[in-house]
């Protein structure tokens, strides 16, 4: 853009050598006409050169502007301060350079670090941070690049160094057991590198992925400890079962006992109760007014009472 605006104004200056010199120019059209043309490509020139002397620096950004080239030693930089806005400046030897704002949001590709064993476990870290916008300047005058190049350059750089110098005091076994005190070291780590430069840490997560071995330990552990969970429940179950068959024992046999005790108290009070006229009456009431056909005499011998009073009655 500052080329084109160079030739641009070095052509247009010899069309106006052009114009005057040219004798015919000068017989044709009076001296009013000629200075009306000149102002009207003076006019010219500045509408096509207002883009290039021009920018707006949006809400949601903030501006630097500074020289292309200082004699001065103490303008580290050639940085004059931040701007907004509409922003006019000379194209020739000033520029303006601007930084987003807003949250800015980066998925980095895997990082490989190592424990305090040596094993290698593989981080993929996703960050979500924001410029601080009073060291823009700052951030401009060091690094002198844009955001893209920041999240690929420093700050992929402080997200390794934090993961390497956290994973070292960690064992694998440790650093498996205490993810979340791993993952708020790096943070805090990582902030106090990031911060101190001008960005602001807003999110920062981990996955994190074991050794193959590991992972192979881990889960023959996990089969192993459900396996002893389940044989314990096993054992559990086996016993309350058992427990359940002893209290229904003893509940039958106490059950049982009551019962027992409670005839054998019936059966007493029963026998108590009956006297020998209560049983004699008991047995008047229930005769049907014959004799018996048989009764046992004093040796205990049995006779057949109805044949022998047949017989009497037939000697009759």
């Amino acid at each position: 853009m500052l080329y084109l605006f160079i030739i641009m104004i070095l052509a247009l200056s010899m069309m106006a050598v052009a114009l005057f010199s040219n004798d015919f120019i000068k017989k044709h059209f009076s001296k009013g006409k000629l200075k009306g043309i000149g102002f009207a490509a003076c006019i010219i020139v500045v509408l096509l050169s207002l883009p290039m002397c021009c920018t707006v620096v949006d809400s949601g950004e903030v501006g630097i502007r500074f020289h292309k080239w200082s004699s001065n030693e103490q303008d580290y930089g050639g940085v004059e301060g931040t701007c907004k806005g509409w922003v006019f400046y000379n194209p020739i030897t000033t520029s303006v350079f601007t930084y987003p704002t807003f949250t800015q949001r980066k998925q980095y590709e895997t990082f490989s670090v190592n424990a305090k064993d040596a094993s290698l476990f593989e981080m993929d870290p996703t960050i979500a941070y924001r410029i601080n916008p009073d060291k823009a300047c700052d951030i401009f005058t060091k690094y002198r690049v844009g955001v893209k190049a920041l999240e690929e350059g420093y700050i992929r750089t402080c997200i390794y160094e934090a993961y390497r110098t956290c994973a070292n005091q960690y064992t694998s076994d440790s650093l498996m057991s205490n993810r979340a005190n791993f993952e708020r070291d790096v943070r805090a780590r990582l902030e106090k590198s990031l911060m101190s430069e001008g960005f602001l840490v807003e999110e920062f997560t981990s996955k994190i992925t074991p050794p193959k071995s590991l992972l192979s330990m881990i889960d023959a552990k996990n089969t192993a400890i459900q396996s002893a969970l389940k044989a314990e429940n096993e054992v559990k179950e086996a016993e309350a079962n058992a427990k359940i068959a002893v209290a229904k024992a003893e509940g039958n046999a106490k059950a049982m006992k009551i019962k027992a005790d409670a005839e054998a108290y019936y059966n007493r009070t029963i026998a108590a109760s009956l006297s020998p006229m209560i049983v004699q009456e008991d047995m008047i009431e229930k005769w049907d007014g014959k004799m018996p056909q048989i009764m046992t005499g004093n040796g205990g011998m049995m006779m057949d009472i109805s044949k022998i009073i047949g017989g009497a009655a037939a000697k009759k």
